[in-house]
């Protein structure tokens, strides 16, 4: 009697991103392509309690698990006393999590959670690949380098923080409809609402928003107006309320969140923008000019570092927050005057663009998975 031929391991992975979209964005597409290859692959993502990945993550259609951790703050507060409380509760946690899950291959894409989970996983014995999305990698994917498999990164130069033979420049996962924009300007026009015979001003200041940015945006408004330009204004759900009364210009589009990022992206002619990695990684494949206004207030200072890396080879514009009152009208006039240069910056930015990204990170997972069977 012929033996039945043993089934291939069907492989399991765990994935820690959240607290921002800027790192649940990656781990989804990592989730998504994961699924993609592996159609019976089980997946399982921990986040951090409370913090947003807990309700995007179901909705996407994966399960999570929440653990109770937060960051440091920068100020002596009652948090940062419970913080040894709370990693100490989530290394045990994530443990448990490990120890019941069985998972092949553990994924951090940053985020409170993807430290102990990840510190965990690495005692375990279990294989760890790191997405650093940020020029300038914070304190906890620094010290989980050492004994991860695989750091996957979107900028050059980042031997200087991790070792050398573990780094794989694949970049930041992008989403896949910002393709072929210039086939989607007519319907862009149509579906916003815009005047063709302007150019467009595209304002982002994230899906909360940017105070500085609106601002900006606020006492600004006339001067870009009179050059000639109409203003699509993304203020974020948190000032939508505070600057409604100025859409009633001609000329202004003010919403909260853009649902057709894409449409958008194919009508800007020029973009006004914080400098989150997920962000920087998706303009690159945009290619239009932008003027890079980097959020001040972020761990290590990386937003103004990603923009900085970007400006220095010719792919971009930054102010500075501190700045904006004194430059932002002398570098507007110059970059909206010098249509050359707008070309210029866009060929250059679009160069780093790295549209791939999401397949070479899950080719790099997948060579972690043991071939075994079950």
């Amino acid at each position: 009697m012929q033996n039945k031929s043993p089934k291939t391991h069907q492989p399991r992975f765990i994935i820690s991103g959240g607290g921002t979209g800027g790192h649940i964005y990656p781990a989804l597409a990592i989730a998504h392509k994961l699924m993609a290859t592996y159609p019976k692959a089980d997946i399982l993502f921990v986040g951090a309690k409370d913090k947003m990945e807990m309700q995007k993550v179901p909705q996407a259609g994966f399960p999570i698990e929440g653990l109770w951790i937060a960051g440091l703050q920068r100020k002596l507060t009652f948090k940062n006393a419970l913080f040894p409380i709370k990693l100490i509760a989530s290394l045990w946690r994530s443990r448990s999590i490990i120890k019941k899950f069985k998972p092949d291959v553990v994924i951090g894409t940053g985020g409170f959670a993807s430290g102990p989970l990840l510190q965990m996983a690495q005692r375990l014995g279990i294989p760890t690949v790191i997405q650093e999305q940020n020029s300038y990698p914070g304190i906890t994917n620094k010290m989980l380098a050492a004994k991860a498999q695989s750091i996957c990164v979107a900028y050059d130069q980042m031997d200087r923080f991790f070792p050398k033979d573990k780094i794989q420049l694949t970049g930041n996962p992008v989403r896949q409809d910002i393709a072929d924009l210039p086939l989607k300007t007519i319907d862009a026009y149509t579906y916003f609402l815009l005047d063709p015979t302007k150019k467009t001003v595209l304002v982002l200041g994230g899906s909360l928003g940017a105070r500085a940015i609106n601002q900006l945006i606020e006492k600004e408004l006339d001067y870009m107006l009179n050059l000639g330009y109409q203003v699509f204004w993304q203020c974020g759900k948190l000032y939508f309320d505070q600057y409604q009364h100025l859409a009633e210009r001609d000329g202004v589009h003010l919403v909260s969140f853009i649902d057709r990022m894409d449409l958008i992206y194919s009508v800007a002619d020029l973009i006004i923008s914080r400098a989150g990695a997920s962000t920087v990684s998706e303009l690159a494949l945009v290619g239009k000019p932008v003027i890079f206004i980097p959020s001040p207030n972020v761990a290590e200072d990386h937003q103004r570092k990603n923009a900085q890396a970007i400006v220095d080879r010719e792919g971009a514009v930054m102010i500075l927050e501190k700045e904006l009152d004194q430059t932002f009208e002398p570098v507007f006039l110059h970059l909206s005057q010098q249509e050359s240069l707008q070309r210029s910056l866009g060929q250059h930015f679009k160069k780093m663009a790295r549209p791939n990204a999401t397949d070479l990170i899950v080719k790099e997972i997948c060579k972690l998975i043991p071939h075994r069977e079950s």
